[in-house]
């Protein structure tokens, strides 16, 4: 990742919301207010201008993402699936007695700061990196703050996720929590991943359940996205923000327990795959 620069990743998946949004037939698949949501942060923040925006919300950029779907076929509308995957988890989590919830590299999602209103005894923290942070924590602020949304603008390649949390006088490691790691593991190496999973179980509480997506591991025993592999990996390389980690869902159940989780299946909607990516929950 380019250490001093806004994440492109983060700003692309926005992007693609506010497009989404546009497209016919998502209404019913994104959460509610989503696409609005994502175009407001992106404009309060400075993230793009009006221009970019009034493009992106057009069905012309929708016929621009289909075009490219030979690539990774699926993907569009794969990240409103994601979007709802993750919606889902919180809400059945808090429905469950989670009232803490941590999203990890939350870029410009719009999830704590659309759900901390309706659901005001939990407490929303988000986490990442501060050239991405300090500029969402810019256009929530020309919003509204959110008295129980907490932002946190730290790297966690340099500082580890306990001592930040620790640092937080709000955070409560006996709660049962929800983490949201979307779109995130696979861009940490392999080290980083156990100790961020290891980390996250020594904060949380029994009960607590882990959300994440994450891109499978090939017969080759490298990253599996297709077709087009070696051109997505190179692509992501290009722009500094490559994919690094992986791993074969049938071997997914003892690397959670390797780490201090246990993979939960019998949460609904506790696994799939939407494009190219899986997504999984694991329970502590």
């Amino acid at each position: 990742m380019r250490k001093d620069k806004p994440s492109r990743t983060a700003l692309k998946v926005a992007l693609v919301i506010v497009t989404l949004g546009a497209k016919p037939g998502m209404g019913t698949l994104l959460p509610p207010g989503i696409a609005q949501a994502s175009q407001d942060v992106l404009l309060a923040s400075g993230a793009v201008g009006p221009r970019t925006i009034r493009w992106a919300a057009t069905r012309q950029a929708v016929s621009v993402y289909e075009a490219f779907d030979w690539m990774l076929p699926g993907q569009f509308e794969a990240f409103a699936h994601r979007k709802a995957f993750f919606e889902r988890q919180v809400r059945e989590g808090i429905a469950a007695g989670a009232t803490q919830i941590l999203v990890l590299g939350a870029g410009y999602d719009t999830l704590g700061w659309r759900l901390a209103p309706e659901f005001a005894e939990v407490r929303f923290f988000e986490i990442d990196h501060p050239a991405t942070a300090r500029l969402k924590s810019k256009g929530i602020a020309c919003l509204g703050k959110r008295k129980n949304l907490c932002l946190i603008a730290e790297d966690l390649g340099k500082r580890r996720l306990v001592d930040v949390l620790r640092e937080s006088a709000s955070w409560n490691q006996n709660a049962r929590t929800v983490i949201l790691a979307e779109g995130l593991v696979m861009y940490l190496l392999p080290e980083a991943v156990a100790s961020l999973f290891r980390q996250c179980a020594e904060m949380v509480s029994e009960g607590s359940r882990f959300a994440f997506s994450y891109i499978p591991t090939g017969v080759d025993g490298r990253l599996d996205a297709g077709r087009w592999t070696r051109l997505m990996l190179w692509l992501q390389t290009v722009v500094g923000e490559p994919w690094t980690w992986s791993v074969r869902p049938e071997e997914l159940d003892l690397f959670l327990k390797s780490v201090g989780w246990e993979q939960a299946p019998e949460l609904e909607g506790a696994s799939g795959k939407q494009g190219v990516e899986f997504y999984a929950v694991a329970a502590k």
